[in-house]
């Protein structure tokens, strides 16, 4: 993919937000108390938005949601903590990831709550439980080998939520 750093899995990610621009995020069942924004892997040959709703689908239940924009001029990167990496590694397997190379995507939900559904059966559930959260919650509640990318991506979309940005790709 282009401009894909090396070493790092290609991965998605999407800041879905509600008619109140409120973010939408989950705790993890591996590590409650971890909130994060859907995020998953980009499969041989498909493309970073096909990727983006296929992990919202999987992991939310989602369908109806609008893509508003996405971060294209760059991908972001957090690297593992070492008890990570050594897990992801293991559970992912062919390669020696010191992280993950993002996109993200800012879609808004088309629906209501009622869509969400953490257990849907395409996957095996990653989440246990999910919440509506401001910008500063979202950030404040990531793991720490994420607050980075977190901050970057706030960065990034909130200007589009206040309405100070007119809908275009960055």
């Amino acid at each position: 993919m282009e401009g894909l750093p090396s070493g790092y899995r290609p991965n998605v990610g999407v800041c879905l937000v509600n008619s109140h621009n409120q973010i939408f995020v989950a705790s993890r069942l591996n590590n409650p108390g971890a909130w994060q924004m859907p995020q998953g892997g980009i499969e041989d040959g498909e493309e970073p938005m096909a990727a983006a709703l296929r992990e919202l689908r999987e992991e939310t239940g989602v369908a109806s949601a609008e893509v508003l924009t996405e971060v294209v001029s760059r991908w972001l990167t957090y690297d593992f903590p070492p008890s990570v990496k050594a897990k992801v590694n293991r559970l992912w397997g062919g390669g020696e990831w010191h992280g993950q190379a993002q996109k993200w995507f800012l879609m808004r939900l088309t629906s209501d709550d009622g869509e969400i559904n953490l257990a849907r059966g395409e996957v095996d559930p990653e989440f246990s439980e999910w919440k509506w959260a401001s910008p500063d919650d979202v950030v404040e509640q990531v793991v720490d080998y994420k607050r980075e990318i977190y901050e970057e991506v706030m960065r990034t979309f909130v200007p589009y939520l206040s309405g100070k940005e007119a809908a275009k790709k960055v």
